[in-house]
């Protein structure tokens, strides 16, 4: 366990631990004193517990002509937590050190970060069973996440909703957003939605496949020899997945960017100009491994599985 990693469970531990005081883990939700933080448990089933954590802007203007906007960012994996990934590695306002963040984005929105689906990060569940199982099911249970969150706060009723998600939270987004709009609809949520933004969703991962080896030999990043594997992976990932055989399509899937890594002097899959390790906002050589290591979700699904 590196450093950023003890620091984020120490963050994480002593906010669960103001909840505990406060009575355990039925307490709904706790805030800062100054309103800037809200964080809590919201149960959307039975023996299901999601776990959110908000920040409000300090730049957060109540001009009506110009509603400002909230983030809810959806993390990927499936599996991923957005407390930890989205809100510490990528866009909330301190890093997994606990320095600031000059690029965050609560300089332009309140930030809604939630563990999701049940199970993943601080999300538990009491019993294996009530876990999700598709995309619909996780839908549903963000839906009543926001239902809880919002319908009790008329001040956020009055900013935008921007479902934004990553990778495999692409799908979670898309689903929401319809479940979302259809509570809305009924007079069950109290928001206003005011879009979906998604980056590099894994929403059609065998149209994804087959683009790669193309695009990077058309940017000189893989040659003939190249090309030729990565196709011949991603056919083999299509009819594993027409088949059905979907532990196989994703063993497929990882030796397909194992060949694409060797064949293109390790290329950073996040963008094609650079190789991976020359990230040129990490300062330090231990934040660029952590982040290479958490943005690459081959490599932390296989760690799940392995």
């Amino acid at each position: 366990m590196g450093k950023s990693d003890v620091v984020y469970s120490v963050l994480l531990c002593v906010v669960l631990f103001i909840q505990l005081i406060n009575g355990g883990l039925m307490v709904n939700a706790a805030r800062t004193e100054d309103g800037s933080e809200a964080w809590g448990y919201v149960e959307v089933r039975p023996k299901a517990h999601m776990f959110w954590w908000y920040y409000k802007s300090p730049y957060r203007t109540e001009d009506p002509k110009k509603p400002w906007p909230i983030i809810l960012w959806l993390q990927g994996g499936p599996g991923a937590s957005g407390v930890g990934i989205g809100n510490f590695e990528e866009v909330g306002p301190i890093d997994t050190f606990l320095k600031p963040r000059n690029s965050t984005w609560l300089n332009k929105a309140d930030l809604l970060f939630v563990d999701n689906p049940v199970g993943t990060g601080y999300s538990f569940v009491e019993d294996e069973k009530v876990l999700v199982k598709t995309d619909d099911e996780a839908a549903t249970d963000l839906t009543t996440l926001l239902i809880h969150v919002f319908n009790r706060n008329v001040t956020l009723q009055n900013s935008p909703l921007y479902i934004v998600a990553e990778s495999y939270g692409g799908k979670y987004a898309v689903t929401l957003g319809l479940s979302a709009l259809k509570a809305i609809e009924s007079g069950k949520l109290k928001l206003k939605l005011g879009g979906i933004a998604l980056g590099d969703t894994w929403i059609s991962p065998e149209d994804f496949v087959f683009s790669w080896g193309p695009l990077l030999k058309d940017v000189s990043r893989l040659d003939k020899n190249g090309l030729v594997q990565s196709n011949s992976l991603a056919k083999q990932i299509s009819e594993e997945l027409e088949a059905g055989n979907f532990v196989e399509a994703t063993d497929t899937w990882s030796r397909l960017e194992e060949v694409i890594s060797s064949n293109s002097n390790s290329v950073d899959f996040y963008n094609f100009l650079l190789d991976s390790g020359m990230d040129p906002v990490s300062m330090t050589a231990s934040e660029l491994t952590q982040q290479i290591a958490i943005k690459r979700y081959s490599r932390y699904l296989n760690s799940l599985r392995s």
